[in-house]
């Protein structure tokens, strides 16, 4: 996956975003942040109607056959595109890291993969490492802070990026945790398997948390999100936790993550 910033006059114009499953169905803002973010930086965003889940829980529960099954769909559905933009670092992980290897047995499959592997972002590494994007015209009053997840950062690279971005937000102030880089214990089916572990996990993440006197929670990829919000809820924290791309699309003043919607 190219990370290196392009010439304005060969930047990648038309984009696709891959939604993720957790977006559709949870938290449909953040998509609509993310084509925001997209859009003020110059590009042209398509939303394939025939995407599909990225394959990794059946990747992560040892399934290859269905993996490659639902990789194929992906590759279908992102043909001809200039890159494909994710707001989540796992998604956009496995699309960049993964594909390629479930095709080894197949050269022409693997070649479509490769491609498609080259042309896949994350958000906030697409946005500031490719498009160069430096500052947001978004405000958003109070201290935060941020969880690295751990498919983005260590997969992808993702750390001073967003922190950049969210340095130009006006009014905002960033507090970070200790241990920002610690997993909050979801790991997609690692805390179905495992719950006790993963919520031993989450609490050693709240109290991180609870700790930098930050009242909003940011992070890039919305299964880490719903798992450390419903552990804050139910420790009756009053932290909001949201994704940084509604903060950085100045779309901050939507219910925080678990909270109801307003009617």
């Amino acid at each position: 996956m190219s990370s290196s910033p392009a010439n304005p006059s060969t930047r990648p114009r038309r984009v696709a975003l891959f939604v993720t499953c957790l977006v559709d169905l949870f938290r449909p803002s953040v998509g609509f942040a993310a084509v925001k973010l997209l859009e003020d930086a110059g590009c042209t965003v398509d939303v394939p109607a025939l995407q599909v889940c990225c394959g990794q829980p059946a990747y992560n529960s040892g399934d290859r056959a269905t993996t490659r099954a639902i990789a194929l769909q992906v590759i279908d559905a992102f043909e001809g595109y200039d890159a494909v933009v994710a707001p989540s670092g796992s998604c956009g992980g496995m699309l960049s890291h993964h594909y390629p290897g479930l095709f080894d047995d197949d050269p022409a499959s693997k070649a479509r993969a490769e491609n498609l592997a080259g042309r896949s972002y994350e958000l906030m590494s697409f946005l500031v490492d490719v498009l160069g994007v430096k500052k947001v015209a978004a405000r958003y009053d109070g201290a935060v802070t941020y969880h690295d997840s751990c498919s983005g950062l260590r997969e992808l690279g993702v750390k001073q990026q967003p922190r950049g971005l969210l340095g130009s937000v006006q009014g905002l102030a960033l507090n970070e945790m200790k241990t920002p880089e610690v997993c909050c214990g979801f790991g997609g089916t690692f805390c179905v398997k495992y719950p006790e572990i993963s919520n031993a996990m989450v609490a050693e993440k709240t109290a991180d948390i609870a700790a930098t006197g930050a009242g909003t929670l940011l992070a890039g990829d919305l299964g880490c999100l719903m798992n450390m919000a419903g552990k804050l809820q139910r420790e009756g924290s009053a932290v909001q936790v949201r994704h940084v791309a509604e903060v950085l699309a100045g779309m901050g003043d939507l219910p925080a993550i678990g909270e109801p919607e307003r009617g």
